[in-house]
C-alpha cells in the first residue's frame, strides 16, 4: 500500500473538478437546502491487473480516492482481465 501521497491544493482540485461538471460544496453556500442529497456514483475499472492497479494508484496520487477504497481485483470472464469498483457519494444540489 502506498504511504506517501501527493495532494493538489484545494483550488487546483476544485478547478479540475469544475471542468468535469462536479458539484463541490462551497463555504458560502446558503442554508435554503439544509439537507443536500447525496447520490452514489460507481467507477468501474476493467483491464489487465497491472493497468487497473496502476490507475488505482494514480487516482490516489491525485487525491481522488485511496487505494483501500477500491474493491479487490476480481477476474472477469476474459482471460488476463480483472475489474475493480469504487462507489462514491456525490453531493447533488
Amino acid at each position: 500500500m502506498m504511504t506517501q501521497v501527493e495532494k493538489f491544493a484545494p483550488s487546483d482540485l476544485q478547478q479540475y473538478l469544475h471542468g468535469e461538471n462536479f458539484i463541490t460544496p462551497q463555504v458560502h453556500q446558503s442554508f435554503n437546502n439544509p439537507s443536500p442529497k447525496r447520490e452514489p456514483i460507481k467507477h468501474l475499472l476493467i483491464g489487465s491487473a497491472k493497468t487497473v492497479s496502476s490507475t488505482i494508484h494514480y487516482l490516489q496520487v491525485i487525491g481522488y480516492a485511496n487505494v483501500s477504497d477500491w474493491s479487490p481485483l476480481l477476474p472477469t470472464a476474459n482471460p488476463g482481465e480483472v475489474m475493480s469498483i469504487l462507489i462514491r457519494q456525490i453531493l447533488m444540489a
